[in-house]
């Protein structure tokens, strides 16, 4: 055990910092039954699952790591094509993670930047992954393909955070609250854990580089993917919040995900784009059905 923010509803759950090889990951795990993986995303911590993860719990082990980079976990040097910080550097991280708690074999769950390690850990490491789902996205390079003005308007940070010549981090770090402006009643006790990691300029620093793969090595594995045909081999779940633009971008987010999935369902949550904290109850329900199906 390690010391941490005290969040009274993860009572129970462990919190640790494993080394993954590549990385040193802090992660909170409880609860018991077959593993689901639950990845947070920008620029946001594993706390952000709080409420989802112990409606979960008693039926399921529920594992939940801050991703390299973000939170309290490790900052790996970086290189000038971004690998630390790609999807795939990060699918490594959770395969390593899962088998170092003793998991073989496990469900993934991963939201906004998650999604894209999830899918990706899916596609790397499909004798890993029994069941996928993801959430307010879809493939980079899918997004980017259909980058259009409307796209470039409601997404441009993709493209801010993902600058090298003239970096964010220094725009970010002169005052994070003001670039950051989620609210403590948007997300309840993870706002404090939030808060603490937009202040670390490193932290800062390195959830850029994860754009930065975004737009570079990460659109190349996906590109490369499709080319070849690979698809996901395990059952895929693709949930997004209603009130976010999602539909607006895309018509039919599973239409996009069917390049990708056979075995394909979803919808929509009746949420903003902070489903765990604004939907838990819904978004827990989802959940248990898809894992029961993978675990049945």
């Amino acid at each position: 055990m390690v010391p941490g923010t005290p969040f009274t509803v993860f009572e129970g759950f462990a919190l640790d910092r494993i080394d993954v090889g590549e990385a040193v990951l802090r992660v909170r795990h409880g609860g018991s039954g077959p593993p689901v993986l639950l990845l947070h995303g920008h620029p946001r911590t594993h706390a952000t699952w709080y409420r989802v993860a112990p409606l979960l719990a008693a039926d399921y082990t529920v594992v939940c790591p801050d991703l390299r980079g973000y939170g309290e976990s490790s900052k790996p040097p970086t290189t000038p094509d971004h690998e630390p910080y790609s999807k795939r550097a990060m699918a490594r991280d959770c395969l390593a993670l899962m088998r170092a708690l003793g998991h073989e074999r496990f469900v993934v769950v991963g939201h906004d930047r998650g999604s894209y390690v999830a899918m990706r850990t899916a596609l790397d490491h499909p004798d890993a992954v029994v069941g996928l789902v993801v959430m307010d996205g879809v493939p980079i390079g899918e997004a980017l393909d259909r980058c259009d003005a409307r796209f470039a308007a409601a997404w441009w940070h993709w493209f801010f955070l993902g600058q090298t010549a003239k970096p964010a981090e220094r725009v970010i770090n002169a005052d994070p609250d003001a670039w950051y402006t989620a609210t403590p009643e948007q997300l309840g006790e993870a706002y404090e854990d939030f808060r603490r990691a937009i202040h670390d300029p490193e932290t800062v620093h390195a959830m850029c580089e994860d754009y930065r793969a975004g737009l570079g090595i990460d659109r190349a594995h996906d590109d490369a993917d499709r080319a070849a045909g690979r698809r996901i081999a395990c059952p895929t779940h693709m949930l997004w919040a209603a009130k976010d633009d999602m539909e607006e971008l895309y018509g039919d987010p599973l239409a996009i995900w069917r390049n990708w999935a056979d075995d394909l369902h979803g919808g929509p949550i009746d949420s903003g784009h902070h489903i765990m904290e604004e939907a838990p109850e819904e978004l827990a329900a989802e959940l248990r059905e898809f894992l029961a199906r993978c675990y049945g």
